[in-house]
């Protein structure tokens, strides 16, 4: 294989794990940290934080393979996927499963050094990434869905920190599942028309009319149950200026999306990564003022 063509093969690759498109890792990387910082009360080991931070890189990577595979079908009859690496012939369906399958496994390997207890909730989150992208045939809001793999991390944090997982960790995961149902609305308010024509469910779909009024709801709930758990956990005032901020880019959002235009709804979507830096922002600072 010449040069030229191994590199046009790497770039593939990347393409179809998304590499190059990070907002997805981050808005799966964020809520882990929360739960890490939380459930350390400030101060997790480094080496909790490098592997986390690995595993949603990978895993990430993984689900977006697992996810072309299943949609390979689908994606050249959407305008904003008909070029991914799988449908223009780039990549086989052979090459994606296994690079899907050694992400994963290499993912699973940096689990294996923790507790018990965080390895064994490796097993649903594994199932759960896995089976997201069949979600889309069936149910009317796979967003939900996609909200409880991308939070996953936060019990498995509190699992790996605490050895156990506190009523906090699954109000947080709910949480996630609310800000999920927000920006992946927003998300999917682009391909709408394109879903419509073949056949794939979304909940800017099943929402209908309503969407901007339910991604607002969506938005507030995830705030308001971040709230609660600061308040069980007896955080103080930075954390809820934090919280006050992503309330600030919400209010944004509104602007962005209530005229449903599609590049200005990416663009609210795209904006999500300043709501998960807020919220971290208010979590660090929790500690040190």
């Amino acid at each position: 294989m010449k040069l030229s063509e191994i590199i046009n093969k790497i770039n593939a690759y990347e393409r179809l794990m998304r590499l190059d498109k990070p907002i997805g890792i981050l808005l799966l990387l964020w809520p882990t940290l929360w739960a890490l910082w939380l459930a350390s009360d400030g101060h997790p080991y480094w080496i909790f934080v490098g592997i986390f931070s690995l595993g949603t890189i990978l895993m990430r990577s993984a689900g977006c393979v697992i996810n072309d595979v299943a949609d390979r079908n689908f994606d050249g009859h959407v305008a904003r996927t008909n070029q991914r690496p799988l449908v223009s012939g780039e990549v086989s369906v052979k090459e994606a499963v296994l690079l899907a399958a050694v992400l994963s496994l290499i993912a699973f390997g940096f689990v294996l050094v923790l507790n018990q207890l965080t390895i064994l909730l490796s097993i649903p989150a594994l199932f759960l990434a896995a089976s997201y992208p069949l979600t889309k045939r069936f149910f009317p809001l796979p967003q939900a869905y996609l909200g409880i793999a991308f939070g996953f991390g936060i019990p498995m944090a509190f699992a790996a920190v605490q050895g156990e997982v506190p009523l906090e960790a699954w109000l947080m995961l709910l949480a996630n599942v609310c800000w999920s149902l927000a920006y992946d609305t927003e998300y999917a308010m682009v391909d709408r028309k394109d879903d419509l024509k073949i056949g794939i469910r979304s909940s800017a779909i099943t929402f209908g009319r309503f969407d901007v009024a339910l991604i607002l709801f969506f938005y507030m709930a995830m705030l308001g149950l971040l709230a609660f758990v600061g308040n069980s956990l007896n955080l103080s005032w930075p954390y809820y200026v934090g919280l006050l901020g992503a309330f600030s880019v919400v209010l944004y959002h509104y602007q962005l999306i209530k005229n449903r235009d599609e590049a200005q709804c990416f663009k609210a979507f795209l904006h999500n990564n300043w709501i998960g830096t807020l919220i971290f922002a208010g979590i660090l600072m929790n500690d040190y003022l």
